[in-house]
Parts: C-alpha cells; structure tokens; sequence
C-alpha cells in the first residue's frame, strides 16, 4: 500500500520519435579504430530519452585485463528507439578503451537473434578511449528496441589496466571471451560464464511516447539477492512489468541496488548519499528516486542511531528535489532471525519506519514493512515471502513488494 504525501507537479516531456526495427536501419557504415576522446564525462538527460535499463557501478574486486571481450546480458524495461549504451570507468585508476561495441537481441545462452547485432559509435568512430573516473555514451543507434526483452551489448576491450569498474551481483548470467568476438552473433567463442556486468552501467532510448523513469535506490534486496537467477524476478523487475502494461506517463526502470550498501557510509560500494548523483540523478529520463534503504546501516557496527539515519535521508531528499525529482520512501522490512539482527536495531527501524510514514518528508510512501512483515510476528518476514535468510524475500515476495507499489505515486516530477 503506497500513501500520497505531498503530490508535486508533473514534468511534461517532450514527444519522441523516429520509431524502426533493431537490425532493419540503414545507413553509411562507420569507419575508423583509433581512439577518440570521450564525451562528456556528466552529460545532460537532454537528448538522451529515457533510461531502460541501469546498474550501479562499482569496484568490481578484481583487476582490468586488455585483450578481453564481454557478453552483457541486461532487460529492458521501457521500449523504444536510438538505443545509447554508458560505458563506465568510474572506478578505475587509468584509462580504459573499448572497441567494436555491438548491441543485439539475445536467442537463447550467448547466442543472438540473427541479424539484430548492431555496431555503436562513439562520435562516429568504433572506439573510445574512457579516463579513470569517466563515463561515455554512444552516439544513437538507429533501429528500435522492444520492452521486456533480453538485449546483449558485447564489447571488446584491447587496453585497460589497474581497478575494474562493474556491478559484481547481476543476478543473471553474461559472457566473457578472449579476443575480438563482439561482432559475432553465435555463442562459439563465447563459452565463459561470469555472474558480474563489466564497464556498462545504463541503456537508453526514445520512447515512442513521453514518458519517464524512476531509479530504485537500495541494497541487497533491490539488487534481487535470492531472487532467482537469470529470469528477472527482482522486485524493480515486476515493477517494470507492471509499468509496461500501465500506458502510464513512467516505464522505464533502473534499478540502483548494491548488495551490502548503506545509507550514510561507503562500503560495499559508495553510500546513497554519495553515489545519488550518478547513479540516479544524471539517468535520462528519471523523474523520481524510490529510496529503500536503511537496514545495513542499522545492523552495522557501530550502527546507525535513528537520528542519523532520518537525518541522511533529508539530505537525499533536498537533493532529489533540488534537482527536480520527486522521491518515494519505503519502510524498512522486518529481518529478525539475521545473524546481525537485536532488539536495539528492531527499535532504531521501528523509529525510522514512523518517520517515513508519518514525517511528510518524502513525497510519498510504500510500506513494505506492512507488505512483508509475518502477522504473528511483526519484527520476521512472513514465511511465504522469506527467502530462506529472513532477511531477503524470495521471488514471490519481490513480487508483493512491486504490487504494493502505487504506480500513480511515481509520475511526481518537479517542475
């Protein structure tokens, strides 16, 4: 159940266009291997549509290799044209150049739909060289493609070095190669499995349609830990499925979960706080941050005081709406049974909980507390819904947290 705290206006988007089959365009072949340098590092949403499909980026825990190629398995969620991929280094320490960038449909394991493997440029040339701490995106890919679909980007990297930038837990399989098979549509060469995405940390494009997205700010349970792999069960995953059957004015979905992430510290990955900007803010298309996260700074040591945790999630707020985004607070589910779990935690998350439901602070509010939480014993996640942990729900509770969502409550842009 979702509760309308204070609505704010809605941002009208401009029409979009141009609407073609992926693997169908045409066009003048792009010519040139040398390096170009990158684009913009922070580029503006402004003329990159909507973004379809987004995760956050980080130190992947191992180091960047040159002469490797990658099969990144990624879901769509909004549908559309002049597809963009962002290429990020933002965690690396020396520059990294990536060839021969290809997007496709997938068939089935690492093999592609026949004649739906595209070349992306970068400013007109096959590679681009990223500095340490950058992001690219692709020039525009004519050709459309389809909502809730499998889309393979397959790159090659001929040079990098030092830290790897990456999202360690996808929940769904990729590929890995050596050499230069990013072109090829069968899964030959591609016989390397990883449960890791390297380097790509957002897809956009044009809706046929205005529309908009919104980024689900969180943790391990958004990240979809114990959800099952591989067929996209995530509770931002059933949300996108539920926006795309909506003709609502939101579609697209990111999905910004790090397993173990906090709220006000850094690690794993860097904290809501400080990673808000890129990986929710600078997204295309993004009009609302849905911000659940709260129980790894509780149960860490030290833990987070209730006072503390409230007061980082003001400033996420004021953030968000300076920027001109709405955002959505959900309560913090039960998790008694963890290992990390006491009665003094179970109090700070009882004192956060009324905040986000009773405070008006957030423009509106999910309460997957209510959703989750077991009847008999409020402070444990219902049986049915517990993934085995009591921390993390399963696939049919990630499914009663996307239904609890209030589809209405995310077309709240700022104007």
């Amino acid at each position: 159940m979702s509760r309308t705290v204070r609505p704010r206006c809605r941002a009208a988007l401009a029409a979009l266009t141009c609407w073609v089959a992926l693997g169908c365009g045409t066009g003048a072949e792009p010519g040139g291997d040398g390096p170009r340098p990158p684009a913009d590092p922070a580029p503006t949403a402004a003329g990159h549509g909507v973004v379809t499909w987004a995760s956050s980026a980080g130190h992947i825990g191992e180091a960047a290799h040159g002469g490797r190629g990658y099969r990144l398995m990624v879901h769509t969620s909004v549908g559309g044209s002049d597809l963009r991929v962002r290429l990020s280094n933002a965690f690396g320490d020396r520059p990294v150049t990536f060839r021969n960038v290809h997007a496709g449909l997938r068939r089935d394991g690492a093999a592609l739909v026949p004649g739906s493997n595209r070349r992306l440029t970068f400013r007109g040339e096959r590679s681009v060289t990223v500095p340490a701490g950058g992001v690219v995106y692709s020039d525009p890919l004519p050709g459309s493609v389809p909502a809730g679909r499998t889309l393979a980007v397959s790159l090659y990297v001929p040079r990098a070095g030092g830290a790897l930038t990456g999202h360690w837990l996808a929940m769904q399989t990729s590929y890995t190669t050596r050499g230069d098979h990013a072109a090829e549509e069968g899964a030959a060469h591609w016989t390397n499995r990883t449960a890791s995405w390297f380097y790509l940390d957002a897809v956009t494009v044009r809706p046929r349609r205005a529309t908009g997205a919104v980024a689900a700010l969180g943790d391990s349970i958004t990240d979809g830990w114990h959800s099952t792999t591989g067929h996209n069960r995530r509770w931002p995953d059933y949300l996108a499925r539920r926006l795309g059957t909506s003709a609502g004015p939101v579609e697209g979905v990111a999905n910004a979960g790090i397993a173990g992430n906090k709220v006000l510290l850094d690690g794993p990955g860097q904290s809501a706080l400080n990673r808000l900007q890129r990986d929710a803010l600078s997204l295309p298309g993004v009009r609302t941050v849905f911000l659940f996260q709260g129980v790894n700074d509780i149960k860490a040591e030290p833990a987070a005081t209730s006072a503390g945790l409230i007061a980082g999630y003001r400033r996420l707020i004021e953030r968000a709406h300076a920027d001109g985004k709405c955002v959505v607070g959900a309560t913090i589910a039960p998790y008694k049974g963890w290992q990390e779990w006491d009665p003094a935690g179970e109090a700070v998350r009882r004192r956060v909980n009324a905040f986000i439901r009773g405070s008006g602070a957030f423009d509106a509010v999910t309460d997957f507390d209510r959703v989750l939480r077991s009847p008999r014993d409020p402070e444990r996640l219902l049986p049915a819904f517990d993934g085995g942990d009591h921390l993390h729900p399963n696939d049919k509770g990630m499914r009663a947290m996307a239904d609890a969502v209030e589809l209405g409550d995310l077309d709240c842009g700022i104007r």
